[in-house]
C-alpha cells in the first residue's frame, strides 16, 4: 500500500528547512564510506551523526509540536528523499514525538519499515515508534501477533523487537512465542534479533530466558543461543 503525505504546513517549513541545512552540510567522502558500511542500501549525504542531529536542533528551533498529520506528512516525505540522512532525521522526530500519535500511525510505521530496509532504521522504529504505539494502545499487540508471521522479514524482526525496551512490562508469552514461531527462519537478521530480544530480556529476568533457552535449544539457532545468553 502507498502512502500520500497530506497537506502540513508545518512539514512544508520542516522540509524546506531541511533541505538546505543538510545539503549544505554535505561530504563525499564520508558519503561513500557510509553507504559502503550500509551495504549500498540507500546513498548518503555523509553528515556524523553529532552533527546531524545539532543541524536538525536548529531546523526545528521555535516551530511548533507537531499534530499527528504533521508527523505522517514529515515522516513520508522524508522517506521520498534519496539520502539516508534525511530517513534519520524521520526516525528521530518521531521518537521525540511518539506520545502525540495514536493507534492510527501503526500503518505508516508498516510502510517506514518495509520501504527502504534495513536494521539502521527499521530497529529505532521497531523498539520506539511500535512499541511505544502498543504500549499506548495494548489492543495493537494483536496487530504484532500478525506482523510476526509476516513474509517481509523486516516486518518480522519489528515484531520480534517491539517489545525492546519494556523490562517489566514485557508480555512473555509474546516475546518467547514470537521467538519460537520464526525460530526456524533462516535469515540472520531474523536470527539475530531473536537474540538481541532475550538477551535485553534476560537484563530483567535472567532465569526465564535461561529457562526458555534450555528448553527451546533443539529449535533455535546457534546464533541466536549465543546472542541470547551472551551477558548470563
Amino acid at each position: 500500500m502507498t502512502l500520500a503525505p497530506p497537506p502540513s504546513a508545518l512539514a512544508d517549513t520542516v522540509l524546506a528547512r531541511l533541505v538546505v541545512s543538510y545539503a549544505t552540510a554535505a561530504d563525499p567522502v564520508g558519503a561513500a564510506r557510509s553507504a559502503a558500511y550500509l551495504k549500498g542500501v540507500a546513498p548518503f549525504l555523509g553528515i556524523p551523526a553529532p552533527q546531524r542531529r545539532a543541524l536538525s536542533r536548529q531546523i526545528l528551533d521555535e516551530l511548533p509540536r507537531p499534530d499527528e498529520s504533521d508527523c505522517v506528512a514529515i515522516a513520508l516525505r522524508c522517506w521520498e528523499l534519496p539520502e539516508r540522512e534525511y530517513q534519520y532525521f524521520a526516525v528521530d522526530y518521531l521518537r521525540r514525538h511518539v506520545r502525540r500519535l495514536s493507534s492510527g500511525f501503526l500503518p505508516v510505521v508498516r510502510h517506514l519499515v518495509s520501504t527502504v530496509s534495513w536494521w539502521d532504521t527499521v530497529d529505532a522504529l521497531a523498539a520506539h515508534l511500535a512499541g511505544g504505539l502498543v504500549t499506548a494502545d495494548r489492543a495493537l499487540a494483536a496487530e504484532m501477533d500478525a506482523w510476526i508471521e509476516d513474509e517481509n522479514l523486516w516486518i518480522a524482526r519489528t515484531a520480534l523487537l517491539h517489545q525492546l525496551t519494556y523490562k517489566e512490562a514485557t508480555d512473555t508469552e509474546r516475546l518467547f512465542g514470537y521467538c519460537l514461531r520464526q525460530s526456524g527462519h533462516p535469515d540472520f537478521f531474523i536470527r539475530k534479533a531473536i537474540g538481541w530480544c532475550l538477551r535485553e530480556y534476560a537484563k530483567t529476568d535472567p532465569a526465564a530466558v535461561r529457562d526458555f533457552v534450555e528448553g527451546a535449544r533443539d529449535r533455535l539457532s546457534p546464533l541466536s543461543v549465543r546472542e541470547a545468553l551472551k551477558n548470563l
